[in-house]
């Protein structure tokens, strides 16, 4: 039987060899891997039949996925990627998470983080101006709230790096289009409308009103991340997801413009019903209704790994028969792009392209 370390490591090698060409087409078009002209899958649902993946999180400061160690070399090409299939927006999930930034703030660095050796926030900018897309900005994660539940860390933190943010890269970019609140949350968890309120309303401020977006997730079976359990046997049910996030949306929706709830911690016959509560709450508080499609599996026994075409198509096909407004993935980079580490995730791009009828 192989073993999980035999696994990533044939999962690392099949990785290596998709970037191994270096061009843009490097991994489906070289020499040694001909492809058969006219050859495509034959599918027996109906094409284009789900809301397309228009925006992007980039994860380069992660405590759970590997980096890729790109370049602007390789960045300049996934963004040409990103582009072919449709994708507008690109989000950094987070600007620093604990001592690791991506820019050379001075705030931080008086704080003890350490000095990154390029500027990512600066080089995602430009690319997104170069292709014509909108960048957004994660906001600082302090670490302090996952490991103590109180918010008040991240709200004093980020009063320094919005302002900093904003005269660096705000103010220079035109691609600079909007801010995401990084803090993730479930529930009615207690100080989230106050902390939620406050980094959006001092996002807004400083940027003259540029939109303000959040990603929480549902508290669902699927819910089982930091435990030992198969399964959360304490899952929200849906009439009390929808009298929470009633109470949330009614304290921040003024200064917070969209929210992207996660996909991954419901079961797939349980999308319509959440999603359709989303929608309706989305709506009574003017606030536009997204999906964070994630692109890896919750399933697997590892995590995690490029997630199977057909889940992504069930994911994405409820988010546009309850009136999604846009989908975003967590993300493109590492679980979609043909040159991820994992070799699957260029499949998961050419079962995407085929499907939604991208040539």
């Amino acid at each position: 039987m192989t073993d999980r370390r035999d696994f990533l490591k044939t999962m690392a090698l099949g990785g290596a060899s998709a970037i191994a060409g270096g061009s843009i087409l490097s991994s489906c078009s070289n020499s040694e891997n001909p492809i058969i002209s006219g050859t495509e899958s034959t599918l027996i649902v109906p094409k284009d039949n789900g809301l397309r993946i228009t925006g992007t999180f980039l994860d380069e400061i992660s405590h759970d996925i590997p980096h890729q160690n790109w370049g602007e070399k390789e960045w300049d090409q996934d963004f040409a990627y990103m582009k072919s299939i449709g994708i507008d927006t690109v989000i950094d999930i987070r600007c620093g998470y604990r001592k690791f930034i991506t820019y050379p703030s001075p705030y931080l660095l008086k704080r003890g983080c350490y000095m990154p050796s390029v500027d990512l926030i600066d080089m995602f900018c430009r690319l997104a101006q170069k292709y014509g897309m909108k960048f957004y900005l994660g906001l600082y994660d302090s670490g302090v709230y996952w490991d103590t539940k109180d918010m008040s860390q991240e709200i004093e933190c980020n009063k320094f790096v919005i302002d900093e943010v904003w005269k660096m890269y705000g103010e220079k970019y035109d691609s600079f289009g909007g801010w995401y609140i990084s803090t993730e949350i479930s529930r009615d968890t207690i100080g989230a409308v106050d902390a939620f309120h406050a980094m959006g309303k001092q996002c807004k401020d400083v940027s003259n009103g540029l939109p303000v977006f959040i990603s929480p997730w549902i508290d669902g079976k699927k819910a089982i991340m930091g435990t030992d359990k198969k399964v959360n046997d304490k899952a929200v049910s849906v009439d009390q997801h929808e009298k929470e996030w009633n109470q949330i949306f009614a304290g921040i929706h003024d200064v917070v413009d969209a929210v992207a709830f996660q996909d991954g911690h419901i079961d797939y016959d349980e999308l319509d019903a959440f999603f359709s509560v989303n929608k309706k709450l989305a709506d009574r508080y003017g606030m536009q209704c997204w999906t964070n499609a994630e692109t890896f599996d919750r399933d697997m026994p590892i995590n995690f790994l490029p997630i199977k075409f057909d889940k992504l198509r069930l994911k994405l096909e409820a988010a546009k028969r309850c009136g999604y407004d846009k989908a975003i993935t967590f993300e493109f980079p590492h679980f979609m792009s043909p040159q991820s580490v994992y070799g699957a995730a260029g499949n998961l791009y050419n079962r995407y392209k085929e499907y939604f009828n991208i040539k």
